[in-house]
Order: C-alpha cells, then structure tokens, then sequence
C-alpha cells in the first residue's frame, strides 16, 4: 500500500480539495470545509466522547496529555469504532497528501473546553529546519458548532511561513528551541497568552473540517459561555517522521481486525518486514512527560 493507491481506494479525487482550498493552506495556512459530517454523524462521535470521557475522568488523554479545564480523550481508535469513519475524510486526505506526500496518522484527540476554561498561550502544534519543511496536518473535526462564545480556536494566518513558536515538547522530535537565529527570536512575541495582531476566532457550524498546517501560529481559547464545544483534533504527518501516539504500542487485536487494509495503513499498523524498525514517539528525547517540557 503507498498513499496514491489508499486515497484511490477510498475514492478521494481532485474535486474533494478545491483550488481555492489549496491556495488558502499556501496562504493562510488553513481552510474552513463547513458542515462535512451530517448532523446524525455528529451526534454519535458526540456521544462516544461523552461516554468515553465520563470513563476516563480526570485521567482523560493521559496516553498523551492530560490537560485541566478541557477534558480530552486520546487512543479513540482502540476503544470506540465512532471515529473510523474520520480516517475516510477525502478532503483531509487530499490535503495531507499535497501538504505532506506519503501519509499516515500523526495523532487523534477528543477535547471539549469546560465553561470558563479552554484557553492556551499561542503555539504551533510542529517545529521546522527550513523554510515549507512541513511535518503535520492538522483537521480540527466539529462535534459542535462553534462560536465565538464557547472556545473557537484562534489562529494567525501566514504565520505558518515565521518561526516555530512554543512547540510542545510532545511534538519536537529531533528539533531544538536552540536552532533558532537571533532575528527569528526577535520576531517571537513575549506574551503568549494575549491576543494577536491579525489573529482570527475559527467560527464553523458542526460538521465542519477546519484544516490546519500545523506549524501555523495558533491556540484555544476560553469557552465565555459554557455551550458544548466537542471537536476531534486528528493530525496526519510524514511516513518519515514518527507519530505523536505510536498506534502499533497501543493496538489491540479487535482493532487491527475490524479495520481494513487502508485503515491499517494510514494508522501504521500494518505487519512490519523482519528487522524494520518502528518509529518511536515523536517526543524530544530527555524530555518528561509534560506537554510542554
């Protein structure tokens, strides 16, 4: 299987990543395609994340981060079916084959800003060594809709093109805050809580795919008026760089066999050569199991 040959099967054609769509991620380094997923669609996942996140409580997204105010759930492939059908997404798949090459999944987390809560300091989801070395695409999938009121993710468009800022730990790989010149670290604001110039609230009904390149200026913001705001973060990055949740150390054997040969592929479980390695996290090595360090 290769990513040409996976997207066939899944039916994915020119049509389902527009020009105007592509020439928004070049620009703006994102794209709102509104009301993908039906509202029956969006009721299910809806409620599987509520079911699954009453289970896991306050342990909710330990697999990868655990983060107070907005509760999260991640491995969702291994404990529900609901989220399959995320996998077969065309205009995702389009876009991370244009923006990444050969693809496989990077990460999948359910996150839901509690009333009040929600906000966070503005950072990229991925570093980069040069100039459009991209790494990850990122679909923000609504359960919800969401509005400026309850938590919209807020972003700054082009800055996809200036230096990485704030990359979580969980995420630099082999990328150090270090190789960055003094004139990028001069373009870095100081304060990263507060808002922007240029910066833009992501306003989408339910249903909608907002999709990101991950190195774009971005952040959650503070849910103002307690409405439900469930969204799947579902990212996608290179065959050669490593995944954020290593999908083969978490598989279980009901998984690998309800899902098909282009599931299998995009997540990376599929049977390994005799001496192939596996890809470990794509955590900076020596760093703890914090988010952020």
């Amino acid at each position: 299987m290769y990513t040409k040959r996976a997207l066939f099967e899944l039916g994915v054609t020119g049509a389902d990543f527009t020009q105007s769509e592509r020439e928004r991620l070049d620009r703006d380094g994102f794209f709102v395609r509104p009301g993908y997923f039906s509202t029956a669609d969006c009721a299910e996942m809806a409620a599987e994340f509520d079911r699954l996140s009453a289970l896991e409580g306050d342990r909710g997204g330990h697999e990868v981060h655990v983060e107070p105010g907005a509760p999260r759930v991640s491995n969702i492939f291994n404990k529900s079916s609901a989220f399959d059908r995320c996998l077969e997404a065309r205009p995702v798949l389009a876009a991370a084959h244009y923006l990444l090459g050969e693809i496989k999944v990077h990460g999948a987390n359910l996150r839901e800003p509690a009333r009040g809560q929600g906000h966070q300091d503005l950072h990229v989801d991925v570093p980069k060594h040069f100039p459009e070395d991209w790494w990850v695409l990122n679909v923000i999938i609504t359960f919800d809709d969401m509005r400026r009121d309850n938590g919209p993710t807020r972003v700054v468009p082009g800055s996809h093109h200036w230096p990485p800022l704030n990359v979580a730990a969980v995420n630099r790989f082999d990328w150090s805050p270090d190789s960055l010149s003094e004139a990028e670290k001069a373009m870095l604001p100081d304060d990263l809580a507060t808002s922007f110039p240029g910066e833009v609230l992501v306003e989408a009904p339910k249903g909608s795919l907002i999709i990101c390149n991950s190195a774009i200026w971005h952040g959650g913001t503070r849910n103002l008026s307690g409405d439900r705001r469930r969204v799947l973060h579902l990212t996608y990055t290179r065959r050669d760089l490593p995944q954020q949740l290593v999908q083969r150390q978490y598989l279980t054997e009901a998984t690998y066999n309800r899902l098909g040969p282009v599931h299998r592929y995009l997540l990376d479980i599929e049977p390994l050569p005799d001496g192939a390695a596996i890809l470990q996290s794509a955590r900076a090595p020596g760093t703890t199991n914090d988010w952020w360090r």
